[in-house]
């Protein structure tokens, strides 16, 4: 199987974390992805995902209001671009979660999903 850079997306979908959820809920829904790399400058700080987001709704009505930073994942799991995709996919699994930021010596390069790793297997 490939490496995480041969089948990372390396557009990223990122917010600061002084956004609302509303505003995660938007862009997250017109930019049609399942999380949100929370970022401050260029320095990944944590990942906004929809189990983030129903978490946040479900716990509180108002919550539309509140900032990311209430609700985000800090400090998420990261890999890099050199990783084996086989690594990644466990890591995934194992964690019970889909998307996984890759970086490149602390710098935020693109984001692997399980969609991705999906697409690779059935490729081949």
């Amino acid at each position: 199987m490939a490496n995480v850079g041969d089948l990372m997306s390396r557009t990223l979908v990122t917010l600061p974390p002084g956004s609302t959820v509303g505003e995660a809920a938007t862009v997250m829904a017109t930019q049609r992805v399942g999380s949100l790399l929370i970022v401050e400058g260029d320095r990944l700080v944590a990942i906004f995902s929809e189990r983030d987001l129903v978490r946040a709704v479900s716990s509180d009505a108002g919550a539309a209001a509140h900032d990311v930073a209430d609700w985000m994942t800090r400090q998420p799991q990261v890999v890099s671009p050199d990783t084996d995709a086989e690594t990644a996919r466990e890591l995934m699994l194992s964690g019970h979660f889909r998307h996984l930021p890759v970086v490149d010596e602390d710098r935020l390069v693109g984001m692997l999903s399980m969609r991705d790793l999906a697409a690779a297997g059935s490729e081949g």
